[in-house]
């Protein structure tokens, strides 16, 4: 088996990934995960999909990833990593579709209209 790569998005970050198998390092724009994303919990989003499918140390992935901020860029990630283990094996797609991991989210900032302070928000009304 070669290289894998696959894309996820969420909101304005796109994630590029490299799926080979090898030990389990995850290096994100050339930096370990650690050092990329210091919380525990962005670390755990980025594994997920690898920690579902027991596949933590079987495979290395290297992440280009930009836009967005730090939460953006961990669930298009994971995205990423999910579409890649499921072209890897047809059998993870179950599991990982259950866990709504395959399923791109299309939430995106609204934009913001004129005549509007913000997207929805007007600006302050005065009586008098």
């Amino acid at each position: 088996m070669d290289i894998i790569n696959t894309i996820g998005r969420r909101k304005t970050s796109v994630a590029r990934i490299y799926m080979k198998p090898g030990s389990g390092a995850v290096t994100v724009n050339k930096k370990d995960i650690a050092a990329y994303f210091p919380s525990e919990i962005l670390q755990t989003i980025v594994k997920q999909p690898l920690t579902l499918v027991e596949e933590v140390s079987n495979y290395d992935v290297s992440v280009n990833v930009g836009g967005g901020g730090p939460k953006g860029q961990a669930e298009a990630i994971r995205l990423a990593v999910s579409r890649a283990l499921v072209k890897v094996n047809e059998e993870h797609r179950s599991p990982l579709k259950k866990e709504g991991f395959l399923t791109r989210d299309p939430r995106m900032v609204e934009r913001k209209k004129y005549g509007r302070r913000k997207a929805r928000r007007a600006f302050q009304f005065s009586k008098r």
